[in-house]
């Protein structure tokens, strides 16, 4: 990276923290369903089993300002109480700045019986988040720089009073839940207290919220050959188109695609953007995401994605990858009458 790079980057960070409009964004996945407890709060505990599982996105490694995420949960469903419980952990680290976000949080849900085969859950999150950026690491600032030889050695020192310092953040978030055997629709809104995540001493800059909208719809597609196991039941297959919205602050993007089971191996492929609505007179579109991934009776599920980046930035960013793995625990009350029978429909990855 060279110094000419870095003023410019110096400077562009600062008058946005100074301005007071800073436009934050949460790590988003590709594989949105296969972290269930991010996307939204009432999936807690859904599984009706107890279940762990653990996320990795790296995007744009082609470029020096690469995003990674790594987060891993575990839920289980409390029969007794209708109930879900939950706990999310999550490391984020942003750009050549190195913004680095630690998310801690704990999640509830509860189950309600609409009709015979309709239900629904409405959830709750709370999460404490850390975040620190590397001024001092990462950045160049104006007083190390010599004016009668800005290519010069630097000079001075890179601190800046007031600057630096992490911030902790308290958020709250909601969600609802609706499915049948066949279709579901989930609404999320993360943010609702709208945490202050300025860097500045005494300065404002609240996180805006964050809105998604997700559903889908399962079809089937008749069965298959007999599983190797002493059930003698005939192998699942299915199609799925899914829609997930979602909103922050003026940023919005829809993911639209598919998915095909054909057991015990799913394939995805959706778009993400939209392209008719611009950000800031520029395109919004983002990429197209190509999945593979397996479902197994055993409990374990594995997928890995890849996102083609159709926007500006080109193929020459590396687009992103990510890899998505869980597991769901053997029920301890296997062969007791369970109060749902209902599968939730929607895809685990």
């Amino acid at each position: 990276m060279n110094r000419s790079y870095l003023y410019c980057l110096f400077f562009g960070i600062t008058f946005t923290l100074l301005s007071g409009k800073t436009y934050a964004q949460d790590p988003q996945y590709s594989q949105y369903y296969a972290a269930p407890l991010y996307l939204n709060p009432a999936f807690t505990g859904a599984e009706q089993a107890t279940r762990i599982g653990a996320n990795y996105r790296n995007q744009w490694p082609g470029l020096n300002a690469q995003f990674t995420t790594f987060s891993a949960y575990v839920d289980t469903y409390l029969e007794d109480y209708n109930s879900g419980v939950g706990f999310l952990v999550m490391n984020d680290v942003e750009g050549a700045a190195q913004l680095r976000s630690t998310t801690i949080s704990a999640l509830y849900s509860y189950e309600l019986r609409l009709g015979e085969r309709a239900f629904f859950r409405p959830g709750f999150q709370a999460s404490y988040i850390r975040r620190d950026i590397g001024f001092y690491e990462s950045l160049l600032f104006a007083n190390q720089i010599d004016a009668s030889d800005p290519f010069g050695p630097l000079i001075g020192t890179n601190e800046i009073e007031g600057f630096g310092e992490a911030v902790n953040l308290l958020s709250l978030s909601f969600g609802g839940l609706f499915f049948t055997e066949k279709f579901w629709f989930g609404a999320s809104a993360h943010h609702v207290n709208h945490p202050n995540q300025s860097f500045i001493e005494n300065g404002t800059s609240n996180l805006p919220m964050k809105f998604s909208f997700h559903t889908g719809y399962k079809i089937s597609l008749g069965s298959g050959g007999y599983r190797n196991d002493f059930t003698h039941m005939y192998k699942e297959r299915y199609f799925v188109p899914t829609v997930n919205f979602k909103k922050q602050g003026p940023f919005e993007q829809l993911d639209v695609g598919a998915y095909l089971f054909m057991e015990p191996i799913i394939f995805g492929l959706w778009y993400r953007g939209l392209p008719y609505k611009p950000v800031e007179q520029q395109s919004n579109r983002d990429a197209i995401v190509m999945m593979v991934g397996f479902n197994l009776l055993s409990g374990l599920n594995m997928g890995y994605s890849y996102d083609y980046t159709v926007s500006n930035l080109g193929i020459q960013s590396g687009g992103a990858h990510e890899v998505s793995l869980s597991y769901v625990f053997p029920s301890n009350n296997q062969g007791k009458p369970r109060r749902r029978d209902t599968i939730l429909p929607c895809p685990k990855f």
